[in-house]
């Protein structure tokens, strides 16, 4: 394979624009973990370290300290004698993710609910209105970002950073589990949870608003679960 069919293999790697010195592992390593859980790289798919380099137009180093790093956070899995490939999913890390966000966010809304601005309610109504738009026109890629924005809009409007990090720390599986999952059915049931943790919130009702929060992420899980048994060899069961 000459370089320009390496750079294509991987054409949905932007090629990286130099930036301070020391910061290419940094760069590297975001633009491999965007591709991981946007499901560029499927689970359990072999990551061809020369194909890297040519799309990113980096050297070798860069990459294999990138996925050393990708590894430690369950993203990557190294083999020795064969190479790195894209993590199969690890149905145990996605329980306990949840389990963690669950914790986390039914706190956050509980207390959302009777002290978030009005302000930054609007904020959310403004955003299940964008996320109704979303899912009239199809619109997968908008909606997953919808979505993402609706729960960080929450903790945001509590001021709660390490909490937000806390949260976002647990995301990256729990990530490529909601694109796997992500269908017309799936948006439109998730748009009802969240306008479901809406109500709540907007009747200040703590009570109601965590559990909204509980049932929206157990149905995730419910699904996950009827998914990893059609298609088993994305996950590992372990």
């Amino acid at each position: 394979m000459d370089a320009l069919d390496k750079r294509k293999k991987y054409a949905f790697l932007a090629s990286l624009e130099r930036g301070p010195r020391g910061n290419t592992t940094e760069q590297v390593e975001r633009s491999l973990r965007a591709a991981i859980v946007d499901l560029d790289f499927a689970p359990g798919e072999f990551i061809d370290k020369g194909a890297v380099c040519a799309a990113l137009g980096v050297s070798r180093f860069p990459v294999s300290e990138a996925l050393t790093r990708l590894a430690a956070e369950g993203l990557v899995e190294i083999l020795p004698q064969r190479g790195s490939r894209a993590a199969r999913i690890r149905l145990s890390e996605i329980k306990e993710s949840m389990l963690i966000r669950q914790a986390l966010e039914g706190m956050v809304a509980e207390i959302a609910a009777t002290s978030l601005p009005p302000e930054t309610l609007q904020v959310l109504r403004s955003n299940l209105e964008a996320q109704q738009e979303a899912v009239s026109r199809g619109d997968r890629p908008g909606f997953y970002g919808l979505d993402l924005e609706f729960h960080m809009i929450l903790v945001q409007g509590l001021q709660l950073p390490r909490v937000a990090a806390a949260i976002d720390a647990s995301r990256a599986n729990i990530d490529r589990v909601r694109r796997l999952l992500s269908s017309p059915r799936r948006h439109a049931v998730t748009l009802a949870e969240h306008r479901e943790i809406f109500r709540a919130l907007e009747a200040r009702d703590a009570q109601a608003a965590r559990r909204a929060v509980h049932t929206h992420l157990e149905a995730v899980m419910e699904e996950l679960g009827r998914f990893s048994v059609e298609h088993a060899e994305v996950f590992v069961h372990a």
